[in-house]
């Protein structure tokens, strides 16, 4: 298997992302406490970039994770992808969005290259297996994402808010936080429906030239995978997941894409 998405990682590099890429970008990724921080949804990557304009109604969570606890957000994003908001603590703040699940239907040439491209053993196993591989492929999708933004200076709590889960269904969690990280490796953990994610296929994309990934690697046996990231600016890391649905007339897989975007 590991032979298998290693080459194909190389494809991935070497295409243009696409827009099953979702993540949270401020304005700012160091901000002073107190001052007005907008923040926007995008997908997409260079040419293709744009604002996350579905119904808003779909956020389903939309929280900010600091010392002084989580504070719920519901109200602060408006319709066409961007919001306003402010930190009243200084430290590491973890802001976390979720989206309600909506469907999707490709035809099959279309769903297996899909499948491939994002490493989704799973979907492409189950297909293999039940001899549907030349069938459109059904899913339900939804979004998770997260970043982590510093107001101010930083505090005691900042390594356990970046290292510690806060329960999304697929999520990269940094095994350091990469505000205190000195320039050297940066290692990300992914968890999915709170246990490690063992051969997953994570990205890492330079917003600030995001035509392509940067790199990629799969996750090892403790779910973890490791980058060196070369240079300041803001970074996205991002992972995709699925499972096989059983009788359920909405589709065949369950997919959820989660991303983590911070500064260095």
């Amino acid at each position: 298997m590991r032979l298998i998405l290693a080459a194909l990682i190389s494809g991935v590099l070497a295409s243009s992302a696409t827009a099953h890429d979702f993540w949270i970008q401020p304005s700012a990724y160091r901000v002073e406490t107190g001052s007005r921080v907008t923040v926007s949804l995008y997908v997409g990557h260079g040419e293709a970039r744009e604002l996350w304009d579905a119904d808003i109604r779909r956020i389903v969570r939309l929280t900010a994770t600091g010392a002084e606890g989580v504070v719920g957000l519901d109200g602060v994003m408006r319709q066409g992808g961007q919001g306003d908001l402010s930190f009243a603590a200084g430290g590491l703040h973890a802001l976390a969005l979720e989206t309600s699940p909506t469907t999707s239907e490709l035809p099959a040439d279309r769903f297996e290259a899909y499948l491939r491209e994002e490493g989704l053993t799973p979907a492409i196993e189950a297909r293999r297996r039940a001899g549907t591989s030349d069938r459109p492929g059904r899913e339900i999708y939804s979004r998770r994402a997260k970043a982590l933004v510093l107001s101010g200076g930083p505090s005691v709590q900042d390594e356990a808010i970046a290292t510690t889960p806060i329960g999304l269904t697929l999520e990269i969690v940094p095994d350091r936080n990469p505000y205190a990280n000195d320039g050297g490796p940066q290692g990300f953990v992914v968890h999915y429906e709170g246990r490690i994610l063992e051969d997953a296929q994570v990205e890492l994309i330079d917003l600030s030239a995001d035509e392509q990934a940067t790199a990629a690697g799969l996750t090892d046996a403790f779910g973890r995978v490791v980058f060196d990231i070369p240079t300041a600016g803001p970074w996205l890391v991002n992972v995709v997941w699925t499972k096989p649905l059983l009788d359920d007339p909405r589709g065949d897989f369950e997919t959820i894409f989660s991303s983590l975007t911070f500064g260095r």
